[in-house]
């Protein structure tokens, strides 16, 4: 009986999953190896590089790149001039009315190697999976980066609430370059 006990607990613990295969990361985590390439787009004065091998869809002056659970989306558009604070919590409170799953989070001006720029971050729900339906509620962060005379260029990246993005953005929107 003992051994029998043993055995059924022995076959239960290797069918938990238990192996020695290393740890895939988080849900939504973009992995440590991820190649990057530059994206510039047609007349466009600026590029900025993207996860290599993710789908790529365009419309009027926005990219948006995805993969999995993950999007980066850029848009080109004009601003007077540059975005500040006040802006970004005037944003931040605009998207309260029309973002599901909506969060409000924190508003700072950063320093990237383009220069300074304004971000936003919040939570909300992506899209429901085409699929299964499911919603996941995102980490969002978006980048806006000014250049003279009137150019804003808006990074946007989403991934599922607590995945370990920080290197993969970071380089993402370390990577903006403006053409002269």
């Amino acid at each position: 009986m003992l051994a029998t006990l043993a055995t059924v607990a022995a076959l239960a613990l290797a069918g938990c999953g238990h192996s020695a295969a290393p740890d895939a990361g988080g849900a939504g985590d973009i992995p440590d190896n991820q190649a990057f390439v530059a994206y510039h787009p047609a007349g466009a004065q600026y590029s900025i590089k993207v996860p290599e091998g993710w789908s790529r869809s365009e419309s009027g002056g926005t990219a948006t790149f995805t993969d999995k659970l993950n999007t980066i989306t850029v848009t080109l558009g004009a601003a007077a001039s540059a975005p500040d604070i006040a802006a970004g919590q005037a944003e931040l409170a605009a998207l309260r009315n029309t973002t599901s799953g909506f969060t409000p989070g924190q508003v700072s001006m950063e320093q990237r190697t383009a220069g300074p720029v304004l971000l936003i971050r919040y939570r909300a729900d992506a899209d429901p999976d085409p699929v299964t339906g499911k919603v996941v509620n995102d980490d969002v962060e978006r980048y806006e980066y000014w250049h003279s005379p009137a150019d804003l260029l808006t990074v946007t990246l989403a991934g599922p609430h607590g995945a370990d993005n920080v290197d993969p953005w970071r380089t993402v929107t370390d990577s903006v370059r403006w053409r002269s």
